[in-house]
């Protein structure tokens, strides 16, 4: 099994004890990041990677709908809500009942507000327009000339602000009778406003994600240009601070959303396309530590065109982009990127004190911003938390998929838990003590075990309780697959930033895939010394005359030159093996003859998965090799394995074929090959240290441990001639003989 190192970071550690293999290892989780990879129910988690009791929900008010796109706080403490796909507004009661008010003509309601006077305006899309709702009565006190109304906001003085698309025009309604353009944005769609104190208007648009600071009616200066595309939510601190929420594809979507309600078959065009250059998210639990400049970008300013109908595309998520952003502008006009995530999408933003809260549609989770550090107040489920809203000292979450209104309390005055993740433990594991680490009381843990990467019915039920923190025995069965889940009860203050599981996994066997024995080209130094040694290995020399007499000897005062080959093939014997662990493997190498029984050694305690020999070490003839691969190195040796390969018959055959003429005259010439291990494969021959030129053998196929070669010359020049034969076996050996031809 693979060796596995403590990581000291916050994140998920799987340590060995022991240096390796089938020793006792722990499934550790600690650390932000990790933590939040599981499952919170009435459960916070601080920057510091601390699961402690949350804000608990008083009560979830379900509204029988698909998507809730905004809420707004009615006087008497009721809460109104406005949703999707069938534009209906209802009224939530202090005590979580549910009621409907109003149903409109069009199929989404995505905004809401209500005036310091205690109006409710609803707005209306697509091709709405502007109502005020009265004692369960509207009053549609301007009709739209934009497909879509995207945002509100109240002025102090009962008017009221609009964010339109697909035109992106800015307006302003008086709360009388008179509607007029406030500002012509250049954008598809202002997709959210915000007034401050000294009456500057801040407008959020899409598709270039630009924030604009609309000092007067048409008047404005572009605040911030996004590298996201539409800026979703708005907020303002009393020293003049602004925040901004940024991300993709949400226009989109909603009016999907919208024109699929409406059966419309309408699609976008973008006349001005956007080039967008991303940068990487930073780690969740220090985003604010580092605040990251937004990245150069190459885009235009304002789309001047657009079509006349709104985008209507479906959102396509891309991994590795980035998703959202959380910006923050100073009075100063400098901008920190206080969050960029790569996995989720900010809906909403909201200010609690000193402290930024937001929600996202990863589990609608809520998290909260403060000394520049990030955290996650609470995890509602399911779905997406599409707006917050703080009313005295309670926190309102409106959620959709299903669209649900939920009412947080104090912390911990309901039970929580926390689920993990499932566990791989990579073979069937016996688990040790159970261990964690905190502060406080009030938590049980319990685990499960099973086979399957998800849990289902096959699974173990969840074990009784385990108290002891400093090890209770995991009593599940044993299993590949384990998860726990820790339990508070209400009131609990217990603090949990630790938690080990210890486990035994089972060694599994390593695997002998294949063995491969094949020749190699090499240099044979000793060979290269042996001057005195013949240079011919099976080659003939036979010439020929005309009158049959033995040629005269030749005789020369020089020494003799030898031009002989420093080259040799070696046998190599390679092999593929791995272990299902990622165990260190030893390897033993064995042979044997055709014809015998017993294996012979040939090298023990090897590393490496390949050996080289010298040919000469096998005589020719038919070989098996065998490959012993064992954990030994990574296990203790009861629990240690081998396995073996046994190869397929290998042929090593070093002799090259001989060739023997068996007739010559000046015109035709026979000769014989043979090779005792192997059969023939090439017979070529070559004229005067010529071109080599292939010829069968007599029989018409080169296929026999044994054949003959013939050649004809039908016009030979006068002269001498020297003729080279040169046979292959099938292992590649070539036997040469030459002839000359007088």
């Amino acid at each position: 099994m693979n060796p596995r190192a403590l990581l000291l970071s916050s994140a998920v550690c799987v340590f060995a004890l022991a240096a390796n293999g089938a020793t006792s290892t722990a499934w550790e989780l600690s650390g932000f990041n990790e933590l939040l990879k599981g499952r919170l129910t009435g459960l916070s988690l601080d920057a510091n990677g601390r699961l402690e009791p949350g804000p608990s929900v008083r009560w979830a008010a379900s509204l029988n709908q698909p998507a809730i796109w905004s809420i707004a706080p009615a006087p008497d403490g009721s809460i109104y809500g406005a949703t999707g796909h069938s534009g209906k507004v209802f009224r939530i009661t202090p005590d979580g009942r549910s009621s409907l008010i109003w149903s409109a003509s069009q199929s989404e309601v995505f905004a809401l507000a209500t005036t310091s006077q205690g109006q409710l305006y609803a707005a209306t899309s697509p091709n709405g327009g502007l109502y005020r709702i009265e004692n369960g009565r509207a009053e549609e006190v301007w009709h739209s000339t934009a497909k879509y109304i995207w945002s509100l906001a109240a002025a102090p003085d009962g008017s009221i602000y609009l964010g339109t698309g697909d035109a992106g025009r800015v307006y302003r309604y008086d709360g009388k009778a008179s509607t007029t353009v406030y500002y012509e944005t250049g954008q598809s769609n202002v997709t959210a406003l915000a007034l401050s104190a000294n009456g500057h208007l801040y407008a959020g648009t899409d598709p270039n994600g630009l924030l604009y600071d609309i000092a007067r009616p048409g008047q404005a200066t572009v605040l911030y240009d996004s590298s996201l595309p539409e800026i979703r939510s708005i907020v303002l601190t009393p020293d003049g601070t602004l925040y901004a929420a940024a991300m993709g594809g949400a226009v989109a979507s909603r009016s999907t959303a919208a024109n699929t309600a409406q059966q419309s078959a309408t699609t976008a065009v973008a006349v001005t396309p956007t080039v967008i250059t991303v940068t990487a998210a930073a780690d969740a639990a220090d985003a604010g530590d580092q605040a990251a400049k937004p990245a150069e970008q190459t885009k235009p300013a304002a789309a001047t065109t657009t079509t006349s109908t709104a985008a209507a595309t479906g959102v396509t998520e891309i991994s590795g982009v980035e998703k959202s952003a959380i910006y923050r502008i100073r009075s100063n006009g400098s901008v920190e990127t206080i969050r960029s995530s790569k996995d989720d999408n900010v809906y909403s933003l909201l200010l609690d004190g000193d402290a930024l809260l937001f929600s996202t549609d990863d589990h609608a989770r809520i998290y909260r911003y403060a000394q520049n550090r990030i955290s996650l107040l609470a995890e509602p489920g399911s779905g997406e938390t599409t707006q917050l809203l703080k009313l005295g000292s309670d926190l309102y979450a409106a959620v959709s998929n299903s669209a649900r209104l939920l009412r947080f309390g104090p912390a911990g005055s309901a039970p929580a838990s926390y689920e993990s993740q499932v566990h791989d433990a990579s073979s069937v594991a016996r688990w040790g003590h159970f261990q964690w680490h905190g502060a406080g009381s009030g938590v049980v843990f319990r685990t499960r075990t099973g086979y399957s990467a998800r849990p289902d019915s096959t699974w173990s039920p969840w074990s009784g309780p385990l108290t002891d923190s400093a090890g209770s025995l995991i009593p599940s069965p044993p299993a590949r697959f384990i998860q726990f889940r820790a339990e508070w009860a209400a009131g609990a203050n217990a603090q949990i930033d630790s938690i080990a599981v210890p486990y035994l996994a089972q060694n599994s066997a390593p695997v002998v895939r294949s063995i491969t024995v094949s020749s190699v080209v090499g240099t044979n130094a000793n060979k290269s010394n042996s001057a005195g040694a013949s240079s011919s290995t099976g080659a003939y020399s036979i010439t020929v005359t005309d009158t049959g007499e033995a040629p005269a000897a030749s005789s020369s005062n020089s020494a003799s030159q030898i031009v002989s080959r420093l080259q040799t093939t070696q046998t190599q014997i390679s092999w593929q093996a791995d272990d299902p662990d990622g165990d260190k493997l030893v390897y033993t190498l064995y042979f044997r003859a055709e014809d015998e029984n017993g294996w012979q050694l040939i090298r023990s305690h090897m590393f490496e998965n390949t050996l080289l020999l010298d040919p000469d070490v096998f005589a020719d003839g038919r070989y098996f090799f065998r490959v012993v691969a064992s954990d030994a190195p990574a296990n203790a040796p009861e629990f240690a394995h081998e396995t073996e390969l046994i190869s397929t018959p290998v042929v090593i055959d070093n002799t090259p074929p001989v060739v023997t003429v068996v007739g010559a005259e000046r015109s035709d010439v026979e000769i014989e090959a043979a090779d005792k291990t192997s059969t023939l494969r090439l017979c070529e021959y070559s004229l005067d240290a010529g071109t080599w030129q292939p010829i069968e053998s007599v029989d018409g196929i080169t296929d026999s441990p044994r054949e003959r070669f013939r050649v004809h010359f039908s016009k030979l020049s006068p002269g001498e001639h020297l003729l080279v034969f040169r046979v292959y076996d099938s292992a590649g050996n070539a036997g040469l003989a030459k002839v000359v031809l007088r």
